[in-house]
């Protein structure tokens, strides 16, 4: 390990990295992962959210599909009853590091079942979970939550010691309210006011999505870590350049059009291989907007790309892209 790595402890496990994946559901997939990981070797890396009844049901679903050499690797339990969620650990308890506790999603389907941001409304319920869960566990439990449920009712600080006190041994705090979903501006400042206030460490989230504004976050949160989750979707190398200049200080540049469709190619082929062909290449479609961003001709690109279902067809379009697809000026 290099001398000036950042390092984090979250209960017993020591992260070579102040730096960790967010879990973004359909995004944050095994394959994703590794991506990841082959850039990375340090970052915490985290699943996509996993409903507890469906792992329950079902122990072999594939999505909690790892290896060895992900690791270390959070698993992000999503449910609001107890028992389940602590049967849902137990299944998974082997392939995990830690496991964190989705108390964040504010997607209408996932709060109207009492999951995700629904549980700041009921921390008393949120406490319970998280109890049990460290209670049928021997590695860490975390928990990733938001500001509050709307600008009149932030009680992350509150809700934090709550955790704190539970048994958590780390928190992500999205730097939005329920109410603001993803808009408008994640609000860092707030964030600052938990220093002090905890004594598990915290990971700021939200609108980090390059060196600089990682930096910022890290300065204006005061936060012990950030979490990184949409930049990863069009580069998979971010948070590894993230980490080479909070370390080394050394700026690495943003990977160039031909690096990005490199990336795209590998990232499409190992979805191939993880789904099979028609899978594979269905579930890649949202990657391709991100992945070509910035480019002339772009939406038209997409478009092609979206619709295909040929894979040689695709590689040809990559090709095209190549040749004549360069960065707006």
């Amino acid at each position: 390990m290099n001398l000036n790595t950042k390092q984090l402890k979250i209960g017993n496990l020591y992260i070579n990295s102040i730096v960790s994946l967010a879990p973004l559901a359909g995004v944050t997939d095994y394959v994703l992962r590794k991506q990841i990981r082959n850039y990375s070797k340090t970052c915490l890396l985290t699943t996509e959210m996993i409903s507890s009844e469906a792992i329950v049901q079902n122990q072999n679903c594939k999505i909690i599909y790892t290896d060895k050499s992900e690791q270390p690797v959070a698993f992000q339990l999503e449910g609001h009853k107890p028992d389940i969620m602590a049967k849902a650990a137990n299944i998974i308890k082997e392939k995990a590091s830690l496991i964190d506790i989705n108390m964040g999603c504010p997607i209408n389907k996932i709060v109207k079942g009492n999951d995700g941001c629904a549980l700041m409304k009921n921390p008393s319920l949120a406490k319970d979970i998280v109890v049990a869960v460290k209670e049928t566990v021997n590695i860490p439990v975390t928990c990733k939550f938001r500001l509050g449920w709307s600008q009149d009712s932030k009680n992350f600080i509150k809700f934090a010691q709550l955790m704190q006190e539970a048994g958590a041994s780390a928190v992500t705090i999205h730097a939005r309210t329920r109410a603001q979903l993803y808009s408008g501006t994640a609000s860092w400042s707030d964030l600052a006011d938990l220093k002090g206030e905890i004594d598990i460490p915290y990971f700021a989230n939200g609108d980090i999505t390059s060196i600089e504004k990682a930096k910022e976050c890290l300065a204006v949160s005061k936060a012990d870590g950030i979490a990184v989750g949409r930049a990863n979707m069009g580069d998979v190398s971010i948070i590894y350049r993230i980490e080479k200049y909070l370390n080394e200080n050394i700026l690495l540049p943003e990977p160039d059009i031909n690096e990005k469709l490199i990336m795209l190619k590998n990232h499409l082929d190992a979805e191939i291989k993880f789904r099979g062909e028609e899978n594979g290449i269905k579930f890649f479609r949202k990657f391709y907007p991100t992945y070509i961003k910035n480019i002339r001709g772009g939406s038209e690109y997409r478009y092609r790309l979206v619709t295909e279902l040929n894979y040689d067809k695709i590689i040809s379009i990559l090709k095209e892209i190549l040749l004549n697809g360069t960065k707006k000026q």
